[in-house]
């Protein structure tokens, strides 16, 4: 499996696709950045609890705040990651043919969907680090204040949870490219997923709730919102976790006390058990499925 891994890492780093991600990580970067420069300076002075994780939670007004750093990691950044790496990885080595041939070599057959699944983990932690790291960087020269120890134990913590949600897609991907022998039959229904859910917590939720608590019982079918509500509680202290507010929108109504670190992963543990079990459900289909399929050669 270790020769298996490496060349599946090997060609993630030498392909066209790695680019691409690394272009997404740069926008993610960049933006961040921009409304952080833009409405960090001028916070007042006194406003210094936890300002380093206030890199990671400025909440810019209006339409902008579609690409504020939480929600463009939650419905963006991370899902696409986690398709690109996942949509191909059985149908394509089916279409180009080499499929048969891996499979004629003295190896086990579910040495290779596990190394390929392990190898798109590897790169999506990659780019999870490094877009969260150079944000990290930016935000020392920016703010000049070095995070303490909670800060980084949170922002250790939330890497964490960023793998397991692209590793839910990624997944997801993988269940298709199994199910499916064309590899556009299989990128398209996983981008049809993605935008399903996208449109469903900010449309169709709200168009057939009736009621706070159905509302809230809706969204968290939806893992971008699982994600999108955990990472709040994580990156901003005093979210409670209640509600469906931005910060901006609710900074009013919070209890000022921030909550410790144990408090916030009582809250956060039904979410990242969520997202855990659908990696696992997504993953064990597709292994059972690929181990039972017959491969011929072309």
């Amino acid at each position: 499996m270790k020769t298996i891994f490496r060349k599946e890492v090997t060609d993630y780093f030498t392909s066209i696709r790695f680019v691409v991600l690394l272009i997404l990580a740069l926008l993610v970067c960049v933006s961040t950045i921009w409304f952080d420069l833009q409405h960090i300076r001028g916070n007042s002075p006194n406003d210094t609890a936890f300002v380093f994780l206030k890199l990671f939670t400025t909440q810019p007004e209006g339409i902008a705040g579609m690409f504020s750093f939480i929600t463009f990691m939650a419905i963006f950044f991370v899902p696409i990651i986690g398709i690109i790496l996942g949509f191909d990885t059985i149908n394509g080595e089916r279409s180009s043919g080499t499929m048969s041939r891996l499979m004629a070599q003295p190896i086990f057959r579910d040495n290779i969907i596990n190394a390929k699944f392990l190898a798109g983990l590897f790169i999506l932690s990659v780019m999870v680090v490094i877009t969260v790291l150079v944000i990290a960087g930016a935000g020392l020269w920016l703010i000049g204040v070095p995070p303490n120890s909670e800060e980084v134990f949170r922002l250790f913590i939330y890497l964490i949870f960023t793998v397991f949600y692209g590793a839910f897609w990624m997944a997801l991907a993988i269940l298709f490219s199994v199910l499916f022998r064309r590899v556009s039959t299989s990128l398209l229904i996983s981008i049809a997923i993605w935008l399903f859910f996208g449109f469903y917590t900010r449309m169709i939720v709200p168009a057939v709730a009736r009621s706070m608590d159905t509302f809230l019982m809706l969204l968290r079918f939806s893992p971008n919102h699982l994600f999108e509500e955990a990472t709040l509680v994580l990156l901003h202290p005093q979210w409670r976790g209640a509600g469906l507010l931005t910060v901006g929108e609710s900074a009013n109504f919070m209890i000022p006390n921030p909550l410790s670190m144990g408090q916030s992963m009582l809250l956060i543990w039904p979410q990242l058990t969520g997202l855990i079990a659908l990696t696992v459900v997504c993953f064990a289909i597709s292994y059972v499925l690929f181990m039972r399929q017959e491969i011929r050669a072309n």
